[in-house]
């Protein structure tokens, strides 16, 4: 697995944090302009948009002689001005200094969703697209068979959602801003509720949360007071996934600050999920992919020096009792021989560093 030199590794830190000091507003964003207007003698400015149809919109914003006005002109252009070399940045990144981009649908709808308060509301974006994210944040080459991906999935705590007492625009609306098609999808159990989203073409964008009950619950959804009027699904395991997550780059357009799940807890996460996918071909062909990228992260993991954290992630799972147990068991039995061994190999080192006792899963 060849690492990604220095340089870009240092300007991937530098895009984060120029991303979070850029100073946006939901009244002027970066794609608008300011446009001066003289009426009855006097000049005003005005805000253009587009609407999304080929045209503008336009808002007034007040009298040119106004201070806080020019002020705010003026640090629009800046700001602009910044927004083009965050975008030489990421493409600087993807082209030369071998990290990945998504797809341009997943990436306008990660961007949407972190505009609208996703991230800020402390949302969890889990799953493929999150996955194109560890290159960048562990330095890394990681090969496209194992990061291509048809949807978006999403994590937010039950009861971060309920406490924060705030909440992103409708879901819906801001989906229906990247793709008119997106609707709704029809929940499984029948509720009226939904948590699941799909537009024309089958891209769809799924909300999940953790399981707060018995498996009684897993198939009803879920209500989410800060999702914006969606639901989410419950999901056993989810909790350890999403726990002390990491906020890094997603290499789309200017760069979108996101935040995923920590690397170690995604990888060990990965093989409990491979053990409990359905036998069908579409269950088999995510169970694939689960068992690839869990293998790509321990390898990952032990080149950068990162072994302690996945062996101190691994006891707490196991420790969490048999059905941990058993998952952790038959997805590390589904690895190949190659990446079980160096599995085995890397949870020894970790354990040795945190001086901690561990036990391997079975198979290994």
């Amino acid at each position: 697995m060849k690492s990604i030199d220095l340089m870009y590794q240092t300007m991937l830190a530098e895009l984060g944090q120029r991303s979070l000091d850029a100073a946006w507003t939901a009244d002027f964003p970066p794609e608008g302009r300011f446009t001066p207007a003289n009426i009855k003698g006097r000049k005003y400015w005005y805000f253009d948009i587009p609407d999304g149809h080929g045209g503008t919109k336009r808002r007034y914003v007040g009298s040119a002689e106004d201070p806080d006005i020019a002020r705010r002109v003026a640090d629009h252009k800046r700001d602009k001005d910044d927004l083009r070399a965050r975008r030489r940045l990421v493409n600087t990144l993807t082209r030369e200094g071998g990290m990945i981009a998504p797809d341009a649908m997943s990436g306008d709808i990660v961007e949407a969703l972190a505009d609208g308060g996703l991230f800020r509301l402390r949302g969890v974006l889990i799953g493929t697209v999150a996955f194109q994210c560890y290159a960048g944040l562990l330095g890394v080459r990681l090969p496209m068979a194992a990061i291509l991906t048809g949807d978006a999935d999403i994590a937010r705590d039950h009861a971060i959602s309920r406490e924060v007492e705030d909440s992103l625009p409708p879901i819906v609306e801001l989906l229906q801003g990247v793709d008119p098609s997106f609707r709704p999808v029809p929940h499984r159990s029948g509720s009226a509720a939904s948590s699941a989203f799909q537009n024309a073409n089958g891209y769809r964008v799924e909300f999940l949360t953790s399981n707060r009950g018995s498996d009684d619950y897993i198939d009803q959804p879920a209500k989410m007071p800060a999702l914006g009027g969606a639901s989410a699904d419950p999901l056993r395991f989810l909790d350890f996934l999403i726990r002390e997550p990491v906020r890094t780059m997603l290499l789309h357009r200017s760069g979108v600050s996101v935040v995923v799940p920590d690397p170690s807890r995604y990888a060990v996460h990965k093989l409990i999920v491979a053990s409990r996918r359905h036998t069908d071909r579409q269950g088999l062909a995510k169970r694939e992919k689960d068992v690839r990228q869990a293998a790509l992260l321990f390898e990952a993991l032990q080149q950068t020096r990162r072994s302690a954290d996945l062996a101190l992630v691994y006891n707490e799972a196991w420790e969490r009792g048999p059905a941990w147990q058993e998952g952790i068991r038959t997805g590390a039995g589904m690895l190949p021989a190659q990446d079980a061994e160096r599995f085995n190999t890397v949870l020894i080192e970790g354990a040795k560093r945190n001086r901690e006792e561990i036990e391997l899963p079975l198979g290994v």
